[in-house]
C-alpha cells in the first residue's frame, strides 16, 4: 500500500517536473527595442529578433515567425510620402484578411505567402508558412505608424500591449498656429490704423462726445 502511494506521489511529482520544463520551453522571452530614436518602443522576441535596417525611412525587425514594421511621419518628411505607399500597400494587404477584435486591437488573418507581394519582404529570412496575425497601430500624437505581423496570435498581441508611445517629433502646428493668430492680428491693426487715417479726426472726436452724454443722460435717468 505504501508502495503505491510512493508511485502516485512519484508520478505527480514528475507529471509537475515535466509541466514545469514544458512552460519554461515555451515562454517567450521579450526585450524592448526603441522604434523610433529614444521615442516609443515596443516588446520584441527576445535574442531572436533581428535589425534590417531602413528602407525609405521605415524601420524592418524580423525573427523567425514575425516581421515588425514602423515608420514616422514626422522624423523624414521628404520620404514620408513614399514611405506611405509602401506602408499603406501593406495596410491594404492585410485589412483582406479575417478580422478579429481582441483586448482592443484589431487583428487580421492572412496567408504568410501572401507577405510576398510586398517586395521588401522576399529578402527578409522569415518562415512563411500557414497564417500570419498582423495588428496595424498608429498613434496621432506620436505621429508613429506600427505592423506586427506574425504567425503566434499570442506574440502579436502581447507585442501591441507593450507599445509605450513617447513625441520626439513635435508636430509644427502649434506654431503654425500662434504665427497665423498674430498675422491676423496684424493685419486688423494695421486696417484700424488706415480707417484711423483716412477719417475725418472731428466726426470721430463729436461721435465720441454724443456716446459719452447719451451715457451720462442714461445713468442720471435710474437716479444711479
Amino acid at each position: 500500500m505504501v508502495n503505491k502511494k510512493l508511485i502516485i506521489i512519484g508520478l505527480i511529482i514528475l507529471i509537475i517536473l515535466v509541466a514545469v520544463i514544458i512552460v519554461m520551453l515555451t515562454t517567450v522571452k521579450y526585450e524592448k527595442v526603441y522604434i523610433t530614436p529614444n521615442g516609443t518602443t515596443i516588446d520584441v522576441p527576445a535574442n531572436q529578433t533581428n535589425y534590417n535596417g531602413e528602407f525609405a525611412s521605415a524601420r524592418i525587425w524580423n525573427w523567425n515567425n514575425g516581421i515588425l514594421v514602423s515608420y514616422n511621419t514626422n522624423e523624414n518628411k521628404n520620404l514620408a510620402k513614399i514611405t506611405d505607399v509602401g506602408f499603406n500597400a501593406l495596410n491594404d494587404l492585410i485589412k483582406k484578411g479575417k478580422r478579429e477584435d481582441i483586448d482592443g486591437f484589431s487583428c487580421y488573418e492572412i496567408n504568410a505567402e501572401d507577405l510576398l507581394e510586398i517586395h521588401i519582404f522576399d529578402i527578409i529570412k522569415v518562415n512563411y508558412n500557414g497564417k500570419f496575425y498582423c495588428i496595424p497601430l498608429s498613434n496621432e500624437t506620436t505621429h508613429d505608424n506600427i505592423i506586427i505581423l506574425c504567425n503566434d496570435k499570442n506574440i502579436a498581441l502581447h507585442m501591441a500591449k507593450s507599445v509605450e508611445y513617447k513625441n520626439v517629433f513635435p508636430d509644427n502646428n502649434e506654431l503654425n498656429d500662434t504665427i497665423t493668430k498674430v498675422k491676423n492680428i496684424t493685419d486688423e491693426l494695421e486696417s484700424k490704423s488706415n480707417e484711423l487715417k483716412n477719417s475725418n479726426f472731428t466726426e470721430i472726436k463729436s461721435s465720441l462726445e454724443d456716446n459719452a452724454q447719451d451715457l451720462i443722460s442714461k445713468v442720471q435717468s435710474k437716479g444711479i
